[in-house]
């Protein structure tokens, strides 16, 4: 079943009206009808099962069937502090991460950062990831569409990750597996937690430093070295996997 996201200001007692470029996608490419079923989500609690009532150039209007609020976003808020990486491998981070169950994406330039982003590229590569995580929240049945926000530097990063419950750093050359499983383990007592990805080129140690002196914690993922695009959706699945619950 075909989803869609709108504001709480779109649905109007039993019926729910779609605006903006959802209205040609559902009319002219998918080539839907009235009396077919499509999934309407608010973008915070609930899922509406709905049947389609009136197509029109402007707006589709829909009668709620159902009402699922049977959540499908994890208990903890995680936020993906990514170090920009080369050519198009933000598109499948941002992809895979919202299938992941990510909240927020915060693309960060860091010292070893190949990619540079002037502020007109960086706007338009914002909409684009926008429009990602969007497609992406629809695929995976989200609730939500996880924001992507402007690109900060790594001391705005941080600075915005201290707002967080807790924080965590994966590093090629942290030790101490078993405290890692630990820490993983522990992050279902958080309301939201924080993952700092380093880019191709890895942290610099200045970095580091600096994280751990802002009281963020380095963990391992393995004795292995993972591509930036690899490390965050490695840390995320086991993070989903433990946090995940029934009903």
């Amino acid at each position: 079943m075909n989803q869609f996201f709108v504001e709480k200001s779109q649905i109007h007692g039993s019926e729910i009206s779609i605006e903006g470029t959802d209205v040609n996608h559902i009319k002219n490419v998918l080539r839907m009808k009235p009396g077919e079923e499509i999934m309407i989500s608010n973008g915070t609690d609930k899922h509406f099962v709905c049947s389609i009532l009136v197509i029109s150039e402007q707006q589709v209007i829909a009668k709620i069937v159902d009402i699922d609020t049977n959540s499908t976003e994890l208990p903890v808020k995680l936020y993906l502090f990514q170090g920009l990486p080369k050519a198009d491998k933000m598109e499948l981070i941002i992809q895979k991460s919202v299938e992941l169950g990510v909240h927020e994406i915060i693309p960060v330039a860091m010292k070893r950062c190949v990619v540079k982003l002037d502020a007109k590229k960086e706007r338009s590569k914002i909409v684009r990831w926008q429009a990602i995580a969007e497609s992406a929240a629809k695929q995976s049945k989200r609730m939500v569409i996880p924001n992507i926000s402007r690109v900060m530097n790594f001391k705005e990063a941080v600075a915005y990750a201290k707002s967080l419950d807790y924080n965590i750093i994966p590093y090629e050359f942290a030790n101490g597996m078993e405290k890692s499983k630990q820490i993983i383990k522990s992050l279902d007592q958080y309301k939201s937690v924080g993952i700092f990805i380093g880019p191709e080129g890895g942290f610099e140690e200045a970095e580091i430093a600096y994280a751990q002196e802002n009281h963020m914690q380095i963990i391992s993922l393995g004795k292995r070295i993972l591509r930036t695009e690899t490390a965050g959706l490695t840390a995320l699945s086991i993070i989903m996997f433990e946090l995940e619950q029934d009903g």
